[in-house]
């Protein structure tokens, strides 16, 4: 999708729509778990995922630094792309914070998806950079988790995501879509909304619901 096509969906499109699109496709499965969850519902997570994932660790060698790649891969986002931190939903891993959400910003990055906690909520709803995020909590990853690859395929919430994929969240949670069908997959989400939309006006007006899906097939 081109940067103008980001900008149409993010506008107008609801990840309830890009699901069922994804349904209708033979792609049931790429909803996140519902615990993944926005700081703030009001922001919408889109952009393509840039992949991190993590593995549980138990001390910091001396002399290591447990941030290496994780720091890689944060100064390297470009502008719209999503850091995905993969822990296996490990509740002892906490990968994200005020100051990668600052560096992040700073890149002009799209948003943080991770199946791992978060903390500084405060201070990244002030900044208002959308994180979505399988827990609060303080815990540093330090010692608990760290990155042990970058920018590979990984598994969040149940669904496997590829670096380049697009993902997209907001108040419902959050789907993946598939690089390989996501035209066709944004392309057929635009429609529907417009069917919702003439769906929507006829149920205002009184219509029954019956007569209404009869002539739309939406619902």
């Amino acid at each position: 999708m081109a940067k103008d096509e980001f900008a149409r969906a993010r506008k107008t499109l609801f990840v309830s729509v890009v699901s069922d699109t994804l349904d209708g496709l033979g792609f049931p499965g790429q909803a996140l778990a519902p615990f993944v969850r926005p700081l703030d519902d009001s922001k919408i997570l889109l952009g393509r995922a840039r992949t991190a994932l993590y593995r549980p660790v138990h001390h910091v060698a001396k002399g290591h630094n447990p941030y290496a790649l994780e720091i890689a891969l944060i100064d390297d986002l470009k502008p719209g792309e999503v850091a995905v931190m993969a822990t296996g939903a490990n509740p002892k891993i906490g990968p994200w914070g005020e100051l990668l959400t600052t560096a992040a910003l700073a890149r002009k990055a799209a948003g943080c998806l991770t199946d791992g906690l978060t903390r500084d909520v405060r201070a990244i709803r002030k900044l208002g950079f959308p994180v979505f995020a399988g827990g609060i909590g303080p815990l540093d990853s330090k010692g608990r988790g760290e990155v042990a690859a970058i920018d590979v395929p990984v598994e969040l919430a149940g669904v496997r995501i590829e670096p380049g994929d697009v993902v997209f969240g907001d108040a419902d949670g959050v789907v993946a879509v598939p690089r390989r069908v996501e035209r066709e997959v944004f392309a057929r989400a635009f429609d529907k909304v417009s069917g919702e939309n003439r769906t929507r006006a006829a149920l205002a007006r009184g219509e029954k619901l019956a007569d209404v899906f009869k002539r739309y097939g939406i619902l």
